[in-house]
């Protein structure tokens, strides 16, 4: 059985403006371009997002939620910079390391560096590390799988952890909202209530067949997600997934138009 860890930081780029701005503390902060740059919400602090505020919000948007909304310039340097702080840490306990953005990784620690022989003592150690070397809080999933351990890393935000025990998967991923699940998009889940499928219940319920007959080929994975399955590796290519971080914060960048 694996031992998967996704590891997500807590409204990553908000909360270094946060920690490295005093002022900012309690404040409703977006770090992204200004409502009169047209441009969108790179991330919302905890505060921010009390008034329905997130990321790829066009900013104008932001603004009228939030009137009192303090809008940060990011500053990606400084995010590379920390990110790379944390693969460090990561890397102290398995060299099988995923990272997915700057702010969130999948680890594989079945065979640790340190031997340790519960993956919830490895996330607990390598959050209390974040926090003492950098000052920022991180959540964390335990699974045996990816998709697994990406859903219980957003149960216990922020600055928690949740484990999914193979006992309890099936009956975890029957109960999720169809909106809860990761890898089920907007337009998916639109078209799922459509076809009367609300709960992950209602998605074991469909066959194969017929998935794939409404969503192509993605409807093989929904297919092993609604029983809770998952074989995807965690890849340790740092070549190719730095490509994929790179054009992922690139994506995410406030000049894009709101």
């Amino acid at each position: 059985m694996r031992k998967i860890i996704h590891v997500d930081m807590d409204s990553f780029y908000a909360s270094v403006e946060q920690r490295d701005q005093p002022r900012y503390r309690g404040q409703p902060v977006a770090v992204g371009a200004t409502p009169n740059q047209r441009g969108v919400v790179c991330a919302a602090s905890y505060e921010a997002r009390k008034f329905g505020i997130h990321s790829a919000m066009s900013s104008r948007v932001a603004i009228q939620r939030c009137p009192h909304l303090i809008f940060v310039p990011p500053r990606f340097e400084v995010y590379r910079a920390i990110s790379q702080q944390i693969r460090a840490i990561f890397e102290q306990y398995t060299d099988l390391v995923e990272p997915v953005a700057l702010d969130e990784a999948y680890l594989d620690v079945t065979e640790n560096k340190l031997g340790l022989p519960y993956a919830t003592t490895i996330a607990r150690e390598i959050r209390a590390s974040i926090f003492t070397k950098t000052g920022l809080t991180a959540s964390a999933g335990v699974s045996f799988n990816k998709f697994l351990a990406k859903m219980a890393s957003g149960m216990n935000k922020p600055n928690g952890q949740m484990v999914i025990l193979p006992e309890d998967a099936e009956r975890f991923v029957e109960s999720l909202p169809i909106e809860k699940f990761h890898g089920i998009g907007k337009v998916s889940a639109i078209k799922m209530h459509e076809l009367n499928i609300h709960t992950g219940a209602d998605l074991k319920q469909r066959s194969k067949l017929e998935l794939v007959q409404h969503f192509g080929k993605v409807g093989h994975h929904y297919f092993k997600i609604a029983r809770a399955q998952d074989d995807r590796l965690v890849e340790a290519n740092r070549i190719r997934n730095l490509s994929v971080v790179m054009s992922r914060e690139k994506n995410r960048s406030p000049s894009m138009a709101g």
